[in-house]
């Protein structure tokens, strides 16, 4: 197969839900070439009208907490179900050298070899957020190929994770069984965000551990304003080593889902959503512009070196850069 294939041949595999294509249309995606962006947005727009189908959920925790592993299993069972399911792992990207780890499909071994499965790792590119820099174009060409289901699975860094829950219709936390001290260190923008926490690895010694844990979390969720007007976070103990609870939570989602059906919220959401995708757009693409412009280029070096050395108030030297942007020509 060729390394470039034709726009037309790219539209063609992803609707015929063709895995290979499909990961080499994300990577086209991905990609920061100018020609590769130019394909991808015609891409997006042809697929676009196959889009808006699937279930959208994120899936976030600290790591450690079990993500992978409750992934591997509980797109299994939805397998098992009649659905189709896609999972984009996000990996960390370094701040000083912009690799990331990539290991998450290794982790997920049933799910990543199984032909109604998708399993897409992408580095976050130091995007903030806890997702990749093309997570919600992502999501959009696996539900044109077809996927009933896509889990976004974050990489855990805290509050910033609303991001993510910007994105998806359902945002599902994993906790650890051991709350206490843990509990008092979750920052509330989180749990003002989530539809459903799962106490993971609740299972062995640490099923009454959970259970208390549950409990802590029920409690604390009646402080904080919720994300939905007709919804309650629910909370539950699951075993993704184990598969035990899954069903259960496979249930409140569903449950979540119809919810945001009868009430229009799900709609809402949606046209948020693409609004949200036109804003950081526009923020991405007018950074790329900025740095591309020519006279800026010449003096950034300059603005920069005067701000560290002091003989620049760094609110001139923002200034001084954006008016020089601005200039007609």
């Amino acid at each position: 197969m060729p390394r470039r294939l034709s726009q037309s041949a790219y539209v063609e595999g992803v609707r015929a839900g063709d895995r290979a294509v499909l990961g080499r249309a994300i990577t086209i995606l991905e990609s920061k070439r100018p020609d590769d962006q130019r394909l991808a947005d015609r891409l997006l727009t042809e697929c676009m009208p196959y889009t808006g189908k699937a279930m959208r959920i994120g899936i976030t925790g600290v790591p450690g907490v079990g993500k992978s592993t409750l992934l591997d299993r509980f797109g299994m069972q939805l397998i098992a179900e009649g659905l189709k399911v896609a999972v984009l792992a996000i990996d960390p990207s370094s701040s000083r050298t912009g690799g990331s780890i990539l290991g998450d499909k290794t982790r997920m071994e049933q799910l990543s070899v199984h032909p109604d499965a998708f399993v897409r790792p992408s580095p976050t590119d130091r995007h903030l957020g806890g997702v990749a820099r093309k997570t919600r174009e992502a999501m959009l060409l696996c539900e044109a190929a077809g996927f009933d289901v896509v889990l976004v699975e974050s990489v855990g860094v805290g509050q910033s994770e609303i991001v993510l829950a910007g994105m998806v219709d359902c945002f599902v936390a994993l906790m650890l069984p051991n709350a206490g001290d843990e509990l008092q260190g979750i920052k509330k923008g989180l749990l003002e965000w989530v539809d459903i926490v799962a106490i993971n690895k609740a299972d062995g010694d640490n099923a009454i551990l959970a259970q208390r844990s549950r409990k802590e979390y029920v409690s604390a969720l009646h402080y904080v304003p919720h994300r939905h007007q007709t919804w309650t976070p629910k909370t539950l103990c699951i075993s993704g080593l184990q598969g035990e609870g899954l069903p259960e939570l496979w249930r409140l989602i569903v449950e979540h889902r119809k919810n945001l059906d009868a009430t229009g919220e799900l709609q809402q959401m949606r046209q948020q959503q693409r609004l949200d995708w036109m804003q950081s757009l526009l923020r991405e693409q007018l950074w790329e512009r900025f740095m591309r412009n020519e006279t800026i280029r010449s003096n950034l070096e300059r603005t920069q070196q005067s701000v560290i050395n002091g003989t620049m108030a760094v609110r001139d030297g923002v200034h001084q850069l954006l008016e020089t942007f601005t200039q007609r020509k």
